[in-house]
């Protein structure tokens, strides 16, 4: 807990001490040093400031500044602690001063760090080699769209690990950059690490310096120092250190290389026992540190601005106009003096440089850097034709880049398809025996038709698409971390920009290939609420992996010859939908906005075996719990619905024929046949009256001009929840219809109306897979939409266009058809 918790009278033992700089240095002296006792005395009439008793004298502190005091009292002294040791105890503890001293010291040895780089840094890969976390690593800008925690221990500390946003710089220009800021402004971490790739120094040192402006305590890891190495360039990397004031570690995070130094560097930077620490101040140049220095007295003369933000920090942003900087000072009572001093302060700095002031610090910082890497860096003058280059110059040819994208998307359609078919019949052998199993051993009654027809059936139905799914997977996987999304985008940018976006939209869209609630929270990287607006809008069009069980399903039973070929092109829809949609919205809904199109082109790397099986496994684990949560529920529910009710007049009619039947005079294959057929009709009868039976009756008539039933129009309306949940639907309602020993796509295949009639036709089953393609997107869908957005209505409108625009391009498909397919 925080010294400013504290109660009048309250005793704790001071565990760590935040903040950084002048305020840190001055609040140590002051006695406040891990170990202390120090007691609450009283507080002031209006509550701040607080005064205190430390090592025997009197001494107060405002409330803002013991917030950034960590202590341990009897108040905190919980079941955290002793919880294992007085378990069952209903007394209350009450601690000596030598357990709190023993808390203390516990506590002492667990230290906050903030992972803070550029994408492309590997700085996830380093925070799930240290913290054994299974965070994806996509090799593009924006895979970490949030921050991450993890714990790693080493040498009797424990470091509680925050993988924050990659970011290029720490201004208000992106959500990215505003997340790092804040957090290190507000949670104080003991120890910021700065990844920095070893390969491009120059551009990810810029970062290195906004955190030296902050005054933050930082260890640098030198990432990815084997390819300095390959490239024969040679950095001394030391003394680079002595001139940044902060200890730099070589480290490959990939192979783990390095990691226990820089974690040994960050527990002596935590103990202040690093020799190379030391507080710098960047130089800019004697015309902006004039302008730095008279804000800066301005900012001191301001009582509200607490001390433990960096005065000269502050100056600058407010120089450079920092939109987030400039909101905060809006809110002090002496905003006018300070702005006005800032505004005289700029005009004198653009009066004598004749450039704006943003413009001037980014060029002073690149400045220091070039000094910097001038006196420690030696390039090998010997250039070699990089593995990037030479692949580049096929990939991103004009000629062909878009035959390699798409031969790459018709390979990956093809063997998720073909590939995934062999285990599928596995597992679909084995949900076969399963199902035969209970039912030879389990008596008949509901709870039979449960476990089988239900559950096993629902369920199952749904299963045997895993194998599908992970080579999907697989293949986004390998795009994204080889680094070929980005060329991706790169080659699709005129084409997104035709669609009022940019090529950086284009991430998101193949994202959401995988799923569509990542792909939406990616859209965060985009810099234009316009454009990331609108590929929120129409990112549901891109088929998710839990759509894919249902084209698998259709293409295996009515094109099983053409498969790859129907789901290429069903991609290619939900990506033409999403062109015309998204002239629409630009048009209609967001007034144009032009945005330049700015994204980095990583190096080619090769993605290890160990990562992309690990993103299998996530993806695999995530869709065995959806068994195991919202399909199972609904299987159950679905079974529910339509076995019930039971042993309506109906039904008793058609045992009543069954019997005439058996004691008739036919011959036993005729009895058998006409069995066969009643039983078949009497299903299909007790279904059509069941609950299911009347919800898919009485909204068939809106769906009937698609040429859908009243199953399929149940199976659309229970597919909401989740996609996957269309292929449950199925199978529950098509379970016993056919031979038991059917797989379902044979089911489909075979199934007829009361007439006689097929109920699925090729025809049908296209118009049905694009509805699905297009309609109303899972819950989770909405809700990300929603939330990315800040708003409810757009949730609800991405439904209402979805579902409006499913049905009239199913219509045209299906009514058109018709007329050439009889």
């Amino acid at each position: 807990m925080k010294l400013a918790e504290l109660r009048t009278g309250d005793k704790g033992v001071i565990v760590k001490v935040m903040g950084r700089g002048a305020f840190r240095k001055r609040i140590i002296e002051m006695g406040f040093i891990r170990g202390k006792e120090v007691t609450v005395i009283q507080n002031a009439p209006l509550k701040d400031p607080i005064h205190y008793r430390l090592m025997g004298y009197d001494v107060s502190l405002r409330r803002s500044e013991a917030a950034l005091i960590e202590v341990v009292s009897a108040a905190s002294f919980t079941e955290q602690y002793l919880a294992a040791e007085n378990e069952g105890s209903a007394s209350p503890i009450h601690p000596s001063d030598e357990d709190l001293q023993v808390i203390a010291s516990r506590k002492q040895k667990i230290i906050n760090v903030a992972l803070v780089g550029n994408p492309n840094s590997g700085k996830t890969s380093l925070f799930n080699y240290a913290s054994g976390q299974h965070e994806h690593v996509g090799n593009y800008s924006g895979v970490t769209v949030d921050a991450k925690d993890g714990v790693f221990r080493q040498n009797g500390y424990t470091f509680r690990i925050v993988d924050l946003p990659g970011t290029y710089s720490l201004s208000a220009y992106t959500p990215e950059e505003l997340y790092v800021r804040k957090h290190l402004q507000n949670e104080h971490p003991d120890v910021v690490i700065n990844i920095v790739d070893a390969s491009n120094l120059e551009r990810n040192l810029y970062l290195t310096t906004q955190l030296i402006d902050m005054d933050v305590r930082m260890v640098i890891a030198l990432n990815m120092y084997d390819e300095l190495q390959k490239k024969g360039n040679k950095l001394d990397h030391e003394t680079l250190a002595g001139m940044l004031g902060a200890p730099i570690v070589p480290t490959i995070s990939r192979t783990g290389y390095g990691i226990k130094d820089l974690f040994d560097r960050v527990i002596s930077v935590y103990e202040e026992e690093d020799p190379v620490v030391r507080h710098i101040h960047i130089n800019y140049g004697e015309t902006l540190e004039k302008g730095i220095t008279d804000v800066r007295r301005c900012l001191k003369q301001t009582a509200a601005i607490p001390s433990s933000i960096s005065k000269r920090y502050l100056a600058i942003k407010l120089l450079e106009r920092d939109a987030m900087e400039e909101t905060e000072v809006q809110k002090l009572p002496e905003a006018d003096r300070i702005r006005k001093e800032r505004d005289k302060a700029t005009a004198e700095i653009e009066g004598l440089i004749k450039e704006d002031t943003e413009t001037a610090f980014t060029d002073a910082r690149y400045g220091f850097i070039s000094g910097a890497l001038l006196e420690t860096f030696e390039e090998n003058t010997i250039q070699k034709v990089s593995k990037t280059q030479i692949i580049d110059l096929f990939v991103t040819n004009k000629l062909l880049g878009f035959p390699f994208f798409f031969l790459f998307m018709w390979i990956m359609f093809e063997a998720t398809f073909r590939l995934g078919a062999y285990p599928m019949e596995w597992i679909e052998a084995l949900v076969e025996w399963i199902g035969n199993t209970v039912r030879n051993i389990m008596t008949e009654g509901p709870l039979k038709d449960l476990l089988v027809d239900g559950i096993i059936g629902g369920v199952g139905g749904v299963i045997v698409f895993l194998p599908n799914i992970l080579i999907l997977y697989l293949f986004i996987s390998f795009m994204e971390d080889s680094g070929y999304m980005a060329r991706a985008a790169f080659i699709m940018d005129k084409i997104m920009h035709k669609m009022g976006l940019h090529g950086k939209s284009f991430i998101p869209l193949v994202m959401g290939f995988g799923c569509n609630v990542p792909a939406i929270m990616s859209t965060r990287t985009i810099e234009s609420r316009n454009s990331r607006m609108i590929t929120m809008l129409i990112n549901p069009l891109m088929s998710c992996s839990a759509r894919l069980p249902v084209y698998v399903l259709f293409t295996a039973a009515f094109f099983p010859k053409q498969a790859s070929l129907v789901l290429l092109s069903l991609y290619a829809t939900g990506i033409l939908l999403a062109v015309v949609m998204a002239r629409l919205f630009k048009r209609f809904l967001f007034k144009k906005e032009d945005v330049p199109f700015v994204m980095e082109l990583p190096p080619y790397r090769m993605p290890t075996l160990k990562s992309i099986l690990i993103h299998m496994w996530e993806k695999a684990r995530q869709y065995l719990r959806k068994m195991g949560g919202v399909i199972l529920v609904a299987s159950i529910i679905i079974w529910f619905l339509g076995y019930f009710p039971r042993y309506s007049e109906g039904m008793q009619q058609y045992d009543e024929q069954i019997a005439q039947v058996e004691q008739s005079n036919r011959t036993e294959q005729e009895k058998e046949e006409t069995i066969a057929e009643l039983e078949r009709l009497q299903a299909m009868d007790h279904q059509e009256h069941s609950y299911i039976g009347q919800i898919g009756h009485a909204i068939q008539p809106v769906l009937a001009p698609l040429g859908f039933d009243w199953k399929m129009s149940v199976s659309l309306l229970t597919g909401m929840a989740a996609k996957e949940v269309v292929v449950s639907t199925l199978s529950v309602l098509y379970t016993g219809e056919a031979e038991e020993s059917q797989a379902l796509p044979q089911r489909l295949k075979d199934d007829r109306d009361a007439d006689g009639n097929l109920v699925f036709t090729p025809l049908i089953a296209l118009t049905l897979m694009l509805f699905v393609l297009i309609y109303f997107p899972c819950i989770a869908t909405i809700t990300a939409i929603s939330k990315e957005s800040g708003s409810w209505k757009w949730g609800l409108f991405t439904v209402f266009y979805s579902c409006v625009l499913a049905w009239i391009v199913c219509f045209v498909v299906y009514q058109t058809g018709s007329l050439f397919v009889n």
